[in-house]
């Protein structure tokens, strides 16, 4: 199978990333895309999908940083879920997008992402300007269609928001546009996500009970409501470990977990799930295996 979102090109692997990979392929997880959340962590995805045959990369500046385009030590950055802090990044505000650009012509990048929108407060940055989120968003979304790379797209707590972005760029869209990261929000935002085409991707945190931060669905119900034909496995490592590891670092080799986790919420066995999922990361993604 293969886990479609993840960070082995953050600081929580810099120290064991050849063991990490190991590991997940002996779990069945043969592929593993990595993804950046500024320029820096891209650069690092892109050099690591260089060096192992079954790695690639993933490209872009998250929402959380677009206030504050950087490039610098990509062992600086913590991650997608707060900004790096670090005085040893630099700040780059003129040419982040042309850098993005020229990472892309690397055939072992796949996507544009993880970019979008987060309108989630968190105590380590609170919310980046969204009038910032949506031009930096739609700046990636057109680089996208410059280049011809679908979409991977970051969404919390802002769906209607993305939606509208996407709906008035359609023109810049792939027939195949790409796919929502981590999936969380309403019924109505994944219907208006599936109705144009993309593809929904589901973690580790699909196993734990109750209600996610500041959302009135169940994650549960949004893998239940979306097609097996349409759903990708991703596990966003070293965040949102599945039960029952959760507190622990996540890794690749977990996505077997989430994949379970989908087989049983369905009703369905795991092989189905493995062998749709990994034919869905395939239709999205130029991978040569």
């Amino acid at each position: 199978m293969i886990d479609v979102h993840c960070h082995l090109n953050f600081k929580s692997f810099s120290e064991d990333f050849d063991q990490v990979i190991k590991d997940a392929k002996d779990a069945g997880v043969d592929e593993i895309i990595n993804v950046g959340t500024q320029v820096s962590s891209s650069k690092w995805a892109v050099e690591l999908a260089n060096k192992y045959h079954n790695l690639y990369a993933i490209v872009g500046v998250h929402p959380h940083h677009a206030d504050k385009v950087t490039v610098g030590h990509p062992e600086r950055n913590e991650g997608s879920h707060q900004k790096d802090s670090s005085p040893s990044v630099q700040n780059d505000k003129n040419d982040w997008i042309e850098q993005l650009e020229t990472l892309t012509k690397n055939p072992k990048v796949v996507a544009i992402g993880e970019i979008g929108l987060d309108y989630y407060s968190y105590t380590s940055n609170g919310i980046v300007d969204p009038e910032i989120q949506k031009r930096i968003f739609i700046q990636q979304i057109e680089l996208a269609s410059r280049v011809k790379l679908p979409l991977q797209i970051h969404n919390r707590q802002a769906g209607e928001d993305i939606i509208d972005i996407l709906v008035n760029h359609k023109s810049f869209l792939l027939n195949l546009p790409g796919m929502f990261h981590c999936f969380a929000g309403s019924k109505k935002i994944l219907q208006q996500a599936l109705d144009m085409g993309f593809y929904i991707g589901f973690d580790g945190n699909i196993t734990y009970d109750g209600l996610a931060p500041g959302e009135d669905t169940k994650l549960s119900d949004l893998a239940l409501a979306t097609p097996l034909d349409r759903i990708v496995i991703e596990t966003d490592s070293p965040y949102l470990t599945p039960q029952p590891h959760r507190g622990r670092r996540n890794t690749p080799a977990y996505a077997i977990l989430t994949a379970q986790f989908i087989a049983k919420l369905k009703g369905i066995s795991l092989e189905e799930v493995v062998d749709q999922t990994t034919k869905n990361a395939h239709t999205i993604f130029i991978i040569n295996s």
